[in-house]
């Protein structure tokens, strides 16, 4: 089989972030285990946040992460660059710099090598973009191939950001449409426009960088991306983490158009079902259509970044944005929790 011959989302049964393990389904899996504590660890896995933080010195945190997933695109040099954006995306949400990386790869057997290399070189291409290393990894056989990182990077203790500190009157903002799931999942059933898949294909390989550079100048509280839980799975476990209500301005969400016209149609990732199942207890939908929730519960694969910025900077932030991220959005505002449910679309 000639590499250009192969289709590697015919190889997975899932794509990208959609493989995720539903949130719900993650947290019974981890219900009970026992979280040995130590004064340094700042972020554990008892915490449903982006990645481990752990505390070195009073100027130095080490940020850790690991994230890997089944093809969302055919051609391994694209699916390297995706994977590796996605997973540098959690260091950048917690408010770090990634600076060394270990691939994590499954392979078929029958896989070529110029694909396989062309896989890794598109994890290194985007991991230099960064401004990282990557220095090892492992790999191993498997009917379904899959790769990603495990990522380290630093942040001032000082300046860390996780997703359980959002605060009454903070302004939420987004950096990154909202639809990938859609798009990608209307392309493996060979229904999606080119232009549709360039968008997705764009905004997958997108680093979150500029967006972090920018949020860590100013009073952000708290800060996720946006990956396989959605938009309204993410918001919600930021909105239980922080003990605070959210009301998100839902025509102020950046929709892809073709992805709200292929929900329309059915055309829905199955993690999207799963995300519904997770958030949709905490959220009260309101009179929004059908089709436009199914947006906002969509799996994002290398999603953007999901801000809660203090008031008295949502300007200044949002303004700078616009120069830097591809889709910068002011969505909603938090509140003081009132008891019933955390999220109110509009």
């Amino acid at each position: 089989m000639e590499e250009q011959d192969i289709k590697l989302t015919k190889l997975a049964k899932c794509a990208g972030c959609g493989a995720k393990v539903g949130a719900g389904v993650l947290a019974q899996l981890l219900d009970g285990i026992k979280v040995h504590h130590d004064p340094n660890l700042l972020v554990g896995f008892d915490k449903s946040d982006d990645a481990s933080v752990y505390k070195i010195s009073d100027e130095l945190a080490l940020v850790q992460t690991v994230d890997f997933f089944p093809p969302i695109a055919d051609d391994p040099y694209l699916f390297g660059q995706i994977a590796a954006t996605n997973a540098l995306s959690d260091v950048y949400a917690m408010g770090g710099e990634p600076k060394l990386c270990l691939n994590i790869m499954a392979i078929p057997e029958s896989m070529p090598k110029e694909a396989v290399h062309q896989m890794l070189r598109g994890g290194y291409d985007k991991v230099y973009e960064a401004g990282a290393l990557i220095t090892g990894g492992h790999s191993i056989l498997d009917d379904e191939p899959k790769y990603g990182l495990c990522v380290t990077g630093f942040v001032h203790p000082d300046k860390m950001l996780t997703n359980s500190a959002a605060r009454p009157g903070d302004v939420l903002l987004l950096t990154k449409p909202i639809g990938i799931g859609v798009l990608t999942t209307a392309h493996k059933a060979d229904m999606l426009s080119p232009e549709g898949l360039e968008l997705a294909q764009r905004m997958m390989t997108t680093l979150n960088k500029s967006a972090r550079d920018a949020m860590v100048k100013y009073e952000v509280h708290a800060c996720t991306d946006v990956t396989g839980f959605g938009l309204l799975g993410h918001a919600f476990e930021m909105a239980q983490g922080s003990d605070v209500e959210m009301t998100i301005d839902v025509n102020a969400v950046d929709l892809i158009p073709e992805s709200l016209e292929l929900a329309k149609m059915g055309i829905l990732p199955a993690g999207m079902y799963r995300n519904r199942t997770f958030a949709e207890p905490g959220v009260d939908v309101g009179d929004v259509e059908l089709a436009k929730q199914d947006l906002l519960f969509d799996p994002q694969t290398a999603g953007g970044l999901l801000i809660s910025v203090a008031e008295k900077d949502a300007d200044a932030l949002f303004a700078e944005l616009k120069d830097c991220v591809p889709s910068a959005q002011r969505i909603g505002t938090i509140a003081s929790y009132q008891g019933g449910k955390r999220i109110r679309l509009r």
